[in-house]
């Protein structure tokens, strides 16, 4: 990258201007100035939007603890809940007992005897060697702690259909692997704009229509559509924000916009469907900051970068004039003429490799290792993640206070990756995350059930918080140029199937209680090892092709820690691609080109 000085007498006339890349032309336009400021504002909606879309399916299958057998023929006998539990439900089996509910009698049986003849005889304790068999007559629930009768509660998703509220949950990512494609090839052919309006506009319909779903197949289908617009109806947008945003303020700009904005929505959440009390009117709440991107076009501009991708480089020119004269910044033509040049230089380079396909990650051994590393890097750490958020179910009866303190820590694990991840480096600094997240989940089985436990659960989630927001980036820096895109595209299309597993993990609680947490743990410290075994990626040339990807580093030292290191050969001051430094973030499906390199 051309630095602030070397244009400054380009343009002087002291030497040769030189603007190679995107990156080189931003500090003329304004690299961190009121537009992006603006850019920054709205991704406030969006980032909502994602929140939601993410978490609100969670409180619209909500099931309370408590809830027993109907027993209809006890209506009409003016007896309380608790006399009817001690008339007609055996105690809780061995089997239930291992549940951390409060609850001692079964949620799944009930006394097979006949209760007209039991009340006309006086009875009102049961005999415990009364016969048993499964409910029969639908479920009583105990909304005390849950204000409000979910879809998974109305159409009593419990005991044996306990299942059906995951595979809803599994719907919506499956959703989210063919909306990934649908609205990637908007992207990709018709803009990113038009893709932006497109995925949110699916997804607000599809919620206000799961608002209307009376049966299981029904909720599957409407959240599954909800799930197409997932991802894209924020990361669309984040990634035009990124790319015109200076290389130096990136990794602020990422965190803080991504953490700040993610963690309000989803600490929010929760008290929104405690208030509003109603899964129906909450799915439609929920889907109203869609709306705001029905004015994406008057709102948001189309990524440069696609204008440049697609040969519309008048268009790109047209777009950064407009940045600078909202930044107050004067450009002389010269260095547009430049950059009209470059632009297109790399798209005769670029229709040169074009070439290559993302089975060439595997063509070489030591990138093959790497690209393997990495998928299973990011589908682990989305494993512990939608593990430890439908895990909040078991740890505590009140869910709402635990989900919303537990959704906060996304703003210090922003703070901490906004201080310290251009400092430790990626490896790390992922590595103590993920050992932290292992080592609070196993703690959690040590103390006290209750607020204790809780506590323990809310520190693992931010390790796991931590490493995920590192993972976003770490593949679009670490895979060669000519197959970045595709490569970061296979790992998070990959990723999705972690979503699907993800919500079955609290079944783990039907063996044994402590499994779920004993399993996240496991499953972060891997992680955490695993991260140890990929090369550092701070403050190094990223690779451009096969054979660079390959070697990528090679010559590190094990031990090799940035912020601690002088070695000039693994710590270099003048990063030649400057504008990798999360460019990549999250790109999903949305590139075909490398962001970085225009």
């Amino acid at each position: 990258m051309t630095v602030a000085g070397e244009s400054t007498n380009a343009e002087e006339g002291d030497g040769k201007l030189k603007i190679e890349t995107f990156d080189d032309i931003l500090p003329h336009v304004g690299e961190a100035g009121l537009y992006q400021l603006l850019l920054f504002l709205i991704l406030l909606p969006f980032t909502f939007v994602y929140a939601f879309l993410y978490f609100t399916q969670f409180f619209l299958t909500l099931i309370p603890n408590e809830h027993w057998c109907t027993v209809p023929e006890l209506s009409g006998w003016n007896l309380t809940d608790s006399q009817k539990i001690a008339l007609s439900i055996p105690l809780a089996n061995p089997l239930e007992n291992e549940d951390q509910s409060v609850a001692t009698f079964s949620k799944c049986e009930m006394y097979d005897v006949n209760f007209t003849e039991v009340m006309l005889s006086g009875i009102k304790v049961a005999n415990t060697s009364w016969p048993v068999k499964p409910c029969s007559n639908g479920w009583t629930f105990n909304f005390t702690a849950i204000p409000y009768a979910s879809i998974a509660a109305e159409l009593e998703w419990v005991c044996d259909k306990t299942y059906l509220s995951s595979t809803a949950q599994s719907a919506f990512f499956i959703g989210s692997i063919i909306g990934g494609f649908i609205f990637g090839y908007i992207a990709d052919h018709y803009g990113r704009i038009p893709a932006l309006v497109s995925c949110n506009a699916v997804g607000f319909i599809a919620s206000v229509v799961t608002a209307f779903c009376n049966s299981f197949w029904s909720f599957c289908l409407a959240r599954l559509i909800v799930g197409t617009s997932f991802d894209n109806c924020f990361n669309i947008l984040f990634i035009i924000t990124i790319e015109y945003v200076g290389p130096k303020y990136r990794t602020l700009v990422a965190n803080m916009s991504f953490g700040i904005y993610f963690a309000v929505a989803a600490s929010l959440l929760p008290w929104l469907a405690y208030w509003i009390a109603d899964w129906r009117v909450l799915s439609v709440v929920t889907a109203a900051p869609l709306v705001v991107a029905f004015f994406g076009p008057w709102i948001a501009p189309e990524s440069a970068r696609w204008y440049i991708m697609v040969g519309k480089t008048d268009k790109a020119i047209e777009m950064l004039k407009k940045f600078a004269k909202v930044n107050g910044k004067t450009v002389t033509p010269k260095i547009y003429e430049e950059f009209e040049r470059s632009c297109k230089e790399m798209i005769e380079k670029d229709d040169k490799v074009n070439k290559y396909t993302v089975l060439d990650l595997f063509s070489l051994p030591r990138l093959a290792r790497i690209t393997i590393i990495l998928v299973i890097y990011w589908l682990l750490i989305i494993l512990v993640f939608d593990g430890h958020v439908w895990n909040m179910k078991l740890l505590h009866p009140d869910v709402f206070t635990s989900f919303s303190l537990a959704a906060l820590t996304e703003l210090p694990a922003a703070f901490l990756l906004a201080l310290f991840l251009d400092k430790w480096g990626r490896r790390w600094m992922g590595f103590a995350s993920m050992f932290m997240c292992g080592v609070f989940s196993w703690i959690a089985l040590a103390t006290p059930e209750g607020t204790v436990t809780v506590a323990m659960a809310i520190l693992a989630r931010l390790g796991v918080n931590v490493a995920a927001n590192i993972g976003f980036q770490y593949a679009a820096e670490m895979l060669p140029t000519v197959v970045r895109a595709q490569g970061v595209s296979l790992i998070h299309i990959i990723g999705y199937f972690a979503h699907i597993i993800g919500p079955y993990i609290i079944y783990l609680a039907d063996v044994q209680k402590e499994l779920p947490l004993i399993s996240l743990g496991v499953v972060a410290m891997v992680v955490a090892f695993l991260t140890l075994t990929l090369p550092e990626t701070l403050d190094q040339d990223l690779p451009e092709t096969l054979q660079e990807g390959n070697d990528f580093g090679i010559d590190q030292n094990f031990w090799w820690i940035p912020c601690r290191s002088s070695s000039q050969k693994n710590r270099k001051k003048d990063r030649k691609k400057m504008g990798s430094v999360n460019a990549g973030f999250n790109p999903g499906s949305l590139t075909k080109i490398d962001s970085t390199r225009l």
